[in-house]
């Protein structure tokens, strides 16, 4: 509306004005914008487009009657009929005044409502044909109208008096109007309102309805104002509240100085409190801390409770709440880096760089995603916490395999390739959940938890945070922490993740975890169901040597001082490293016999003495000493009674000789080597299933009925469990009773039933990597296991020959000497 609108309140009669000037059938019409006239309202006017002054001046030389109808886009410079409603007022000229500016400033009065029945012309300027429309008026004695009247009436004045831009005569003037037209014409010309609402009103047919239409308009006004002066009341309050607090303040500083009292405890809390603002916690942690600040400056400084708090405080301000760091969603370079850092892992690799591009994608489509999710909210009702779980979608990697396999350094690469801070956090040996979840306050010398600690140390909420060696945690009378990583872990949970400490939610769910185990059995089956297992096998021979090439041998001639033309191994020297100096899945203890190497030669580099370069075999033998490990399969599978079995520990694969003795007895059974439960009754299957077997396999039904057997698995320090020896138990005893030796280049596994079916086992991958480790050509298999073939590497799969067997008969088959030998 215009602010500077008036209104005449002379009434109309029958399509004519108070001169007696008749409203014609086809009217120029005036377009104007943000604007809707109404009939009795008085409005200035100033014209400038072209046509609309071709328009004035022609109708100030007639009567000075023309159509005024309000654009439906305001922005429209010429609009056209289509751009315009089609219900508008007939308006009178009454001044017209020419600027020199060219443009002409008329004042116009609205006379009757009309709508337009069609368009004559457009050009020189709008001419249309316009019919008059008569509005339904209540008659005078019509009690409804009358109380709607009234109220409306009492509201407006209300509203005037609220208003600062509606003068207080306007209330006067409603109360003495009496028409229900010109009182209608006269509120809706007093309110500023949107322009389509000031149209609505204007086609409505009928005084009762622009009535009701009104009151609801009031109404809102009413609200909106009675609310703005509430804000505005407790604004001043607070404002008045914090101005006393802080004049409060500064003669407290101006006594203690005139007292000679004057400490660093006020400078303290004021640091604290400039602190607490730049820190950008949640509401919650804020409220708290200006809690805490406020306890503090009423304590005296030589109050222990007063260094409590202010270590709290430390904590709080310190933590990046608010501080992340902008992610490197770049594919190519993090295969560059985790190719630098880790040599094969493909499968490892692959998943890392799955994880950064999905990461890549949803950042990239997150405008996408949030109009595709409004859409969806529209159409359905979708309830919010499906909503944030879409978004906190995520991943917690945990690689699981033998030591030395690079698990943890492949965390700190996964950082490098993402930009992000890392931190590593060894939960191996916690037994107290207090590590996790923190120390509450009431302790003397409490401290928040081990992740808390990591944020404030990294100094990011976004990092990547390794979990090292989960799988040994403990659990005692202190609490159980795997209990407690469960909260840290869920994306359902961290993102309010409350610490003992703190007491207060910090957000996890920026974080990115990693963990690593070693093996899978010790982690508690809540935690596990969170993980990602990655599972890592050993390297083999060829592998080690890339490792040893590309990056062992390079990083312990920097390490130890020297340069690359001063170390050079053959690669003969470095499989004799591999094959008669170390015996593990990984490189660690591969890496320290080249440390060892290298330190050897700086003491040479050193005295100035000669070597010959580059190192073989024969040099290596002088340089370490004796090998301390020999593979003699061949030597211990001679006499029957011996077989070579397969097996997985937490240190990677390993072969396992299991050896049956018999001697003079009453069918006694005597199981050694500090075996388990499942080991144990095994060994009792395979007697059982032997036994039942006695005529098949050539020996004497009555053998037993005056034999003992003695069942022992060597390194007896070392605990064994599990059914997967079962083909091997059977395979040594019958050697021993049939006096067949077994085949020294042979490994077996697999679980056996009664009946001799063999049962897929696990570690497939890790058994066959020790028995190539130990020189054998022959691995018997499960048949069920042979989809775990596709894992091997091809120089392993080259090497080596697989049978599969679905009963211990073709183990046996291919297990034992075809002769037999004396005992």
């Amino acid at each position: 509306m215009v602010p500077s609108a008036s209104f005449d309140d002379t009434p109309l009669e029958d399509s004519e004005n108070q001169q007696g000037f008749s409203i014609p059938n086809v009217l120029p019409i005036l377009p104007l914008r943000n604007v809707v006239v109404f009939p009795y309202m008085v409005v200035p006017v100033t014209v400038g487009q072209p046509r609309s002054l071709k328009l004035v001046e022609e109708a100030a030389k007639a009567d000075r009657i023309i159509g005024i109808v309000a654009m439906q886009d305001p922005t429209d410079t010429e609009p056209g009929p289509e751009a315009l409603y089609q219900v508008g007022v007939v308006a009178q000229i009454l001044r017209l005044m020419r600027a020199p500016d060219g443009n002409i400033h008329i004042l116009i009065k609205g006379l009757e409502k009309v709508r337009i029945q069609s368009w004559e012309q457009e050009d020189p300027y709008l001419l249309a044909k316009v019919q008059v429309e008569k509005e339904i008026v209540p008659s005078e004695d019509s009690v409804e109208p009358e109380a709607i009247r009234n109220h409306m009436i009492d509201i407006f004045k209300r509203l005037v008096s609220l208003m600062a831009y509606m003068p207080d005569e306007l209330a006067n003037s409603v109360g003495k109007t009496k028409g229900y037209r010109q009182l209608v014409y006269l509120i809706s010309s007093s309110i500023r309102m949107d322009l389509a609402i000031a149209q609505d009103i204007l086609e409505l047919p009928s005084i009762v309805a622009k009535m009701r239409r009104l009151i609801e308009i009031i109404n809102h006004e009413l609200e909106v104002v009675e609310l703005g002066k509430k804000i505005r009341s407790e604004a001043k309050t607070e404002m008045d509240k914090a101005q006393r607090e802080y004049f409060l303040r500064q003669q407290l500083k101006a006594i203690q100085k005139e007292l000679g009292e004057e400490s660093q405890g006020v400078l303290k809390t004021e640091e604290f409190r400039e602190k607490i603002k730049a820190a950008g916690m949640p509401e919650e942690a804020e409220t708290e801390a200006l809690r805490e600040l406020s306890r503090m400056e009423k304590i005296p400084e030589a109050s222990a409770e007063y260094g409590v708090i202010m270590t709290y405080l430390d904590w709080l301000t310190n933590l990046p709440w608010s501080k992340t760091t902008d992610d490197i969603l770049d594919i190519d370079y993090a295969r560059k880096v985790l190719d630098e850092d880790h040599y094969n892992l493909v499968k490892i690799k692959e998943r890392i760089l799955e994880y950064l591009a999905v990461r890549k994608l949803r950042q990239e489509r997150k405008s996408k995603r949030a109009e595709v999710r409004e859409a969806e909210d529209n159409a359905e009702d979708v309830p919010l916490e499906n909503q944030l779980r879409r978004e906190r979608e995520g991943i917690i990697l945990c690689f699981v395999g033998p030591p030395g396999l690079g698990k943890t350094s492949l965390g700190q690469s996964i950082a490098r390739a993402l930009g992000r801070k890392f931190h590593r956090i060894s939960l191996g040996g916690i037994r107290d959940e207090a590590e996790i979840r923190g120390h509450r306050r009431t302790y003397i010398g409490a401290l928040p938890g081990r992740f808390v600690q990591a944020l404030r140390r990294v100094g990011t909420k976004n990092p990547v945070i390794m979990l090292d060696e989960v799988d040994k945690v403990g659990s005692d009378w202190r609490g159980d922490p795997s209990s407690a990583l469960l909260e840290v872990l869920d994306p359902e949970q961290n993102r309010e993740f409350r610490d003992h400490y703190l007491d207060v939610p910090f957000d996890l769910s920026q974080v990115m975890f990693i963990a690593t185990a070693n093996v899978l059995d010790t982690i508690p089956g809540p935690l596990r169901d969170r993980l990602e297992i990655l599972h890592l096998s050993g390297y083999t021979d060829q592998e080690k040597r890339h490792i040893a090439e590309g990056y062992l041998l390079p990083r312990q001639i920097r390490d130890n001082g020297l340069v690359p033309e001063e170390v050079k191994l053959s690669q003969d020297a470095i499989y004799w490293i591999i094959r008669q100096y170390t015996r593990e899945a990984g490189v660690r203890g591969l890496e320290r016999q080249i440390g060892a190497i290298c330190r050897k030669i700086a003491i040479k580099v050193a005295g100035n003495e000669t070597y010959d370069l580059p190192l073989e075999p024969e040099a290596i033998g002088k340089l370490l000493g004796k090998p301390p490990f020999s593979y003699d399969v061949a030597e211990r599978t001679e006499i029957p009674g011996v077989a070579t079995g397969l097996a997985v520990t937490a240190f990677g694969g390993d072969i396992l000789f299991v050896e049956a003795s018999k001697m003079h007895g009453k069918k006694g059974l005597n199981v050694t080597g500090q075996l388990g439960d499942v080991m144990k009754e095994s060994v009792q299957a395979a007697v059982s299933y032997v036994r039942s077997q006695t005529k098949r396999l050539g020996i004497d039904e009555n053998f037993f009925d005056s034999t003992d057997l003695h069942v022992h698995i060597p390194a007896g320090a070392t605990p064994k469990d599990g059914p997967s020896a079962g083909v091997t138990l059977v395979t040594a005893i019958t050697s021993l009773l049939t006096g067949r030796s077994v085949r020294k280049d042979v490994g077996m596994t697999g679980e056996i039933t009664l009946r001799g079916q063999v049962l897929p086992v696990g570690g497939i991958k890790d058994k066959i990597l020790a028995a190539h480790r130990a020189g054998l050509k022959t691995v018997i298999l499960p048949s069920r296991n042979e989809k775990d073939l596709e894992d091997l590497p091809e120089s392993v799969a080259e090497e080596m020959r697989f049978v599969l067997a679905d009963h211990v008969d073709v183990v046996l088959e291919h297990a034992l000497n075809e002769k037999a030998k004396d005992n």
